[in-house]
């Protein structure tokens, strides 16, 4: 399956108006991509193409709710309509509340499940006959590491997560069955240092706040450029996402544990919020960032996101690593015989 150079795509992005969403749209931009932008707030839309068209730029704004499937199909076609279709579908946008599983109410339950798992449903069912049109294409799926390792507080979050994961790996595997060449990748951050945490939906009395390690959202747009023109089923943005989902399947016991004593207290900031503060649960809200409150304790790169995205540099370092190691090995054995302990 060939994919093609960036600077010959045209990228729509859902959930662009701010963080992981508006990053990696400006990203796309700035490789050459021509870009639609879709997101509940119109505001925030404006302000992203306006600087694409400042920088030199193409970009399109279509407002449009994650939630509603009409609208998510007008998005495509406005893509069609513009620019005669699009080669890779990105789907960022999500919602979240930090409440308790009995505290959170079945509407804000639903409501998570409608934007983060059907939204993501109704993006793909919009793009898949664009993308065939097409001759192919790539659909890129943000989700989460909660979907193999769900943190408390967060049941609505993670069920979503954990639902669009295995939405998108039927999926694919109906897609590689038919011999369709249309890419299909479940991108997985980490904890990320997004707008997020100060406007979501939360009864914790204070603001939510992400467990370290926490990394910038441009590790999250560094994979998902590499998705759009290498088609790979599954990758990690930030090292600790790879790390909490292996140690869950290796010591699935002792990672309940941690989270049970160290989960709770490790999301809550001392900023207060309402006691049930509804945030961008139902409404937008304001907000043209990409980073959120937390840059002073996040890693600007991730090195096991490099490794991924960078397989040539991966192998040239394991190379090194195994030519030092056999270097030094063969020192010390010389050294070694000379001293007389060989024989």
């Amino acid at each position: 399956m060939q994919l093609k150079p960036l600077k010959e795509q045209v990228v729509v992005v859902f959930g662009a108006s701010s963080g992981i969403g508006r990053g990696t749209a400006l990203r796309f931009a700035r490789r050459g991509a021509r870009v639609v932008a879709a997101a509940r707030g119109r505001e925030g839309l404006d302000s992203l193409v306006e600087t694409i068209h400042g920088f030199g730029g193409q970009a399109l704004a279509v407002p449009a709710e994650a939630a509603d499937v009409e609208q998510v199909r007008a998005v495509a076609e406005e893509a069609a309509r513009a620019f005669g279709g699009f080669d890779t579908w990105v789907h960022v946008a999500a919602v979240s509340i930090w409440a308790g599983f009995e505290e959170t109410t079945p509407e804000e339950f639903r409501r998570v499940i409608e934007v983060n798992l059907l939204g993501q449903v109704w993006g793909a069912r919009a793009a898949l006959p664009h993308l065939r049109r097409r001759g192919g294409g790539a659909l890129i799926h943000v989700t989460s590491a909660e979907a193999y390792v769900a943190l408390p507080l967060q049941s609505a979050y993670a069920a979503s997560k954990a639902g669009v994961t295995a939405m998108i790996d039927a999926l694919r595997r109906e897609l590689e069955a038919e011999g369709a060449p249309i890419s299909v990748t479940n991108v997985l951050p980490a904890s990320i240092n997004t707008p997020l945490f100060s406007k979501t939906a939360t009864r914790l009395g204070v603001k939510p706040r992400p467990i370290p390690p926490i990394y910038e959202p441009g590790a999250v747009a560094a994979v998902i450029l590499y998705a759009a023109t290498h088609p790979v089923k599954r990758i990690y943005a930030g090292g600790a996402a790879r790390f909490f989902t292996l140690a869950h399947t290796l010591a699935p016991g002792v990672v309940d544990r941690v989270l049970a004593r160290r989960g709770i207290p490790a999301q809550r900031s001392r900023e207060a919020r309402p006691p049930a503060h509804h945030g961008n649960l139902f409404r937008p809200v304001p907000d043209n960032r990409t980073t959120g409150d937390f840059t002073s304790e996040t890693r600007r790169a991730s090195v096991y996101s490099w490794l991924e995205t960078h397989p040539a540099g991966a192998l040239a370092l394991a190379g090194a690593a195994l030519g030092a190691a056999g270097w030094l090995a063969a020192r010390g054995a010389r050294k070694a015989s000379s001293s007389g302990t060989l024989c």
